[in-house]
């Protein structure tokens, strides 16, 4: 292996000398210095033949396009006068030495914005370089040679070194830097102050912007984890400014940065909205991309397969399908997002966009002009990447080339929303199957065998038997979607009996795909999804170890088989170590009245150090908390009915412009039919908004374009919903949002913690529903100008031992019990 050897001159002002130096076993060269000393003028290390006898490398085993490669270049050379220093490695392909160049950009004052070394080379599987970045001074300077003239300029963000593994049968080259302070620079504390200041950039771009004492601790706290490679927690109550917070140490620290989001919608805002203001603001030449998941990204073959095939199951879905296909011929990026004449919740969509089961790989005779292949390309080459929970977790679990390519490289992964975390890595950390797989599998080969296969009479009738067996396998549980534990199914007769029926006719149709297979690649590739498919089914069926759990969940037209993972903790750990970050979790839902213990527990980061901040908000002048007297246990028949009752007084002083935020779908239901009888007996004209009946975001544009309607929703409302003004002046809360005990994985972990010989009431159950309430009461207040009340109708809040604990980590309101102070605060006019 060579090796650059860094050494620190006597001179007063000493500089970088560059040394390389062959490790390879046996090289007669071994430890020979090729080049004492290399300035900055790109010159050649070594002849072409000397670097060869180095490196180990025999003239037979590189043609002359090898020989180009074989030249190290150094566009830059760094000053210093400490000792810190980082190593990383270049990487090294087929015996290929990667010409490597540090590139950087400059603003007008001279100080350098954007510090890279990249790969010189037009071998596109160089692209996949690994970054280390230079973090042990924060105030590095840079030295240029601009054709002779050399200059000194301080840099804002940290140097990065290409690193990479080597491959088994070749060498590689290692770099130790050196760098030394800049005394004129400020440091990141001092910058950040700056930028964060009433008068700083982030004032002059954001229109009503306000300087927060909150907001830049709280991002001197996440520079200081991201240079460390620190594991850190922080909640930020509403208000903090936590976007920004993260956002611009990310683009001012350097290196590579994956931001987790928890939906497509707050990517979209953060990749939109949010990244463009900071970015504009600090002038930074940052590159951004966007990554969602596959099924985002519209499919050449699949929508080729889908025209030709023409069995769309309506008129209206083929019509999509001419629009998505003049939409294909147009888009550069393929986000279904950026089709708006076709609607998101369009079944045709499933036709068109490919999953990781059915995508052909490189086996696709569109495999060039892949829409998915070219988003994860330009993520690869971004300095700041955006996913979102969903996608990160199935990248990384299922090594599906798309975020598990961007983790070796990158420097630092911000999680925002983590208090999603544990559900969503709990379902990604498991193992599932489902019976829409099935049926698309189905589906899918019989397109194929149409295609490729006509004269197999026997695939058509095995593609219908196993479509047949996978309907009846879900109508062997109720049609009310809900959740069932193992000893639920086994009780049902109908169940083994049908999933011994699908495991029988999955198995026909796998072994009549093996005959086909070498007919064509899609008929191979649905081979291996019936092969997998079964797998998984038959591992379901027989089994999980102790630390797991198996359970179903049937949807309107679905029946999902899972495993899941009592505990994420050690799972989540293994995922964490390794090349070392920073990994950020933040959120403004994570502690339980100021203690982490319980997430640092349920996520293994134990060891995290972690931070809180209130919001900036006036909660004693802007929010009352009211909680109703004389309601019943919340579990008795006529529940429902007693929180309408107390809450219509309210609804009716508030003038609507209410969120009626429900623990269940059959409490929403309900509640919306409770309250649609009594506007019409008052004959009150307040819009009733039901969710479900629209798509999420047209849900929200309607309530704030009505300024006086009700929203009754269950938990997509609780968070990640933002209304500010007049428009939501109430939040109505039927129900503490804790868990049904008999869900089948709670109920599961549950006896695991008891076990152990923990209270999983307190550890577990009860932290969780204090995270829930607090987003369902962030809805309330989300601008200086906000006013409102939050009423929660639970009597336990008040009667139970375990009700303090929930309350006192609410926003510090104002409380009262007393209807008329709930209805006095709406007719009083906002304290000044």
């Amino acid at each position: 292996m060579g090796m650059f050897s860094i050494t620190r001159s006597e001179e007063p002002r000493p500089e970088l000398r560059v040394t390389l130096r062959s490790c390879t076993p046996g090289s007669p060269h071994e430890a020979q210095s090729i080049s004492d000393k290399v300035d900055c003028d790109d010159e050649e290390i070594a002849e072409r033949a000397e670097l060869d006898d180095c490196l180990g490398l025999e003239s037979a085993d590189c043609g002359a396009a090898d020989h180009e490669l074989a030249l190290v270049r150094l566009a830059i050379v760094l000053a210093f006068d400490d000792f810190a220093c980082e190593k990383g490695n270049f990487e090294i392909e087929d015996r290929k030495v990667v010409i490597v160049k540090f590139l950087c950009s400059v603003d007008g004052h001279n100080v350098v914005q954007r510090t890279n070394a990249v790969a010189d080379s037009d071998d596109s599987r160089l692209s996949h370089l690994l970054v280390a970045a230079v973090r042990q001074c924060q105030r590095p300077t840079i030295r240029i040679d601009r054709g002779g003239a050399q200059s000194t300029l301080p840099i804002r963000r940290s140097i990065r070194l290409v690193s990479g593994a080597a491959k088994a049968n070749g060498p590689a080259l290692a770099a130790s830097v050196t760098i030394r302070a800049a005394p004129d620079e400020p440091s990141m504390t001092a910058l950040l102050s700056e930028v964060f200041s009433a008068d700083g950039p982030l004032a002059a771009a954001v229109p009503g912007y306000r300087a927060r004492a909150q907001q830049v601790e709280l991002a001197e706290h996440i520079a200081a984890a991201m240079a460390a490679n620190r594991v850190l927690i922080v909640e930020a109550g509403t208000g903090t400014g936590k976007t920004y917070a993260y956002l611009v140490p990310a683009l001012l620290a350097g290196g590579k940065v994956i931001v987790s989001t928890g939906t497509r919608n707050l990517q979209d805002q953060l990749f939109l909205r949010d990244i463009p203001t900071v970015r504009k603001a600090l002038r930074s030449p940052v590159k951004v991309a966007l990554l969602k998941g596959r099924a985002n990204y519209l499919c050449h073959y699949h929508l080729e397969r889908a025209l030709a095939d023409g069995r769309f199951l309506s008129r209206d879905d083929a019509a999509y399908a001419r629009r998505i296909a003049r939409f294909a011929r147009k888009t550069r990026s393929g986000d279904r997002a950026e089709c708006t004449d076709v609607p998101e919740n369009a079944t045709v969509w499933a036709m068109v966009t490919s999953t990781r089961d059915n995508c052909l790989g490189q086996d696709c005779p569109h495999h060039k002009e892949c829409f998915v292949l070219a988003a994860r390309r330009e993520a690869l080459a971004a300095d700041l990447v955006v996913v979102n929970h969903h996608l990160f977790f199935a990248d990384v679990m299922l090594r599906d080339e798309g975020t598990a390519e961007l983790l070796p490289a990158c420097n630092a992964v911000i999680f925002d929303e983590a208090h999603q975390l544990p559900e969503i890595a709990s379902l990604f950390f498991g193992e599932s199957v489902s019976t829409a797989q099935i049926l698309e599998l189905g589906r899918d080969s019989q397109v194929e065998g149409l295609a490729a296969a006509r004269d197999c009479l026997d695939l058509p009738r095995r593609c219908a038997a196993l479509e047949k067996a996978a309907r009846e396998l879900r109508l062997a549980l109720p049609l009310e979607p809900a959740r069932y534990a193992l000893p639920q199914l086994e009780a049902r007769a109908a169940f083994p009996a049908r999933l011994h029926d699908l495991l029988a006719a999955l198995a026909e149709l796998a072994a009549v795909l093996e005959t086909q297979a070498q007919r064509a690649e899609g008929i191979e590739n649905c081979w291996r999804r019936a092969s997998e498919l079964l797998a998984r089914l038959q591992a379901w069926q027989t089994g999980a170890d102790a630390d797991s759990v198996r359970w179903a969940e049937t949807h309107s037209q679905s029946l999902q088989l899972n495993v899941t993972p009592l505990a994420i903790s050690e799972v989540m750990q293994k995922q964490m170590s390794g090349h070392p970050r920073a990994w950020i979790f933040t959120s403004a839902t994570l502690a339980v009245q100021n203690d982490f213990t319980h997430y640092r527990a349920e996520m293994g980061l134990t060891d995290a150090a972690s931070a809180r901040w209130e919001s900036p908000f006036d909660y004693q002048r802007q929010a009352l908390l009211y909680a109703p007297r004389d309601l019943p246990d919340p579990n008795s028949p006529g529940y429902p009915e007693a929180v309408v009752q107390a809450a219509w007084p309210v609804l009716k002083a508030s003038g609507g412009r209410a969120f009626f935020l429900c623990t269940s779908l059959r409490a929403m239901r309900r509640t919306h039919e409770l309250l649609a009888q009594r506007l019409e007996h008052e004959r009150l004209e307040l819009p009733l908004l039901l969710q479900g009946e629209r798509s999420k975001n047209d849900l929200l544009e309607r309530f704030r374009h009505f300024g006086n309607a009700i929203l009754i929703g269950s938990q997509s409302f609780w968070e990640g919903v933002d209304v500010r003004g007049e428009a939501l002046s109430l939040v109505v809360i039927d129900k503490l949002p804790f868990a049904p005990p008999d869900d089948p994985v709670l109920s599961a972990r549950i006896e695991r913690l008891r076990s152990q010989g923990h209270n999983a009431f307190l550890e577990y159950q009860l932290p969780r529903a204090v995270i829930n309430v607090k987003q369902g009461a962030g809805r309330l207040i989300r601008d200086e100008a906000d006013r409102g009340v939050l009423m929660i109708c639970d009597p336990r809040l008040l009667s139970k031992p375990y009700g303090k604990r929930i309350w006192r980590s609410l926003p510090p309101m104002k409380r009262t019990r007393e209807l008329a102070e709930a209805l006095a605060f709406f007719a009083s006019p906002p304290a000044p």
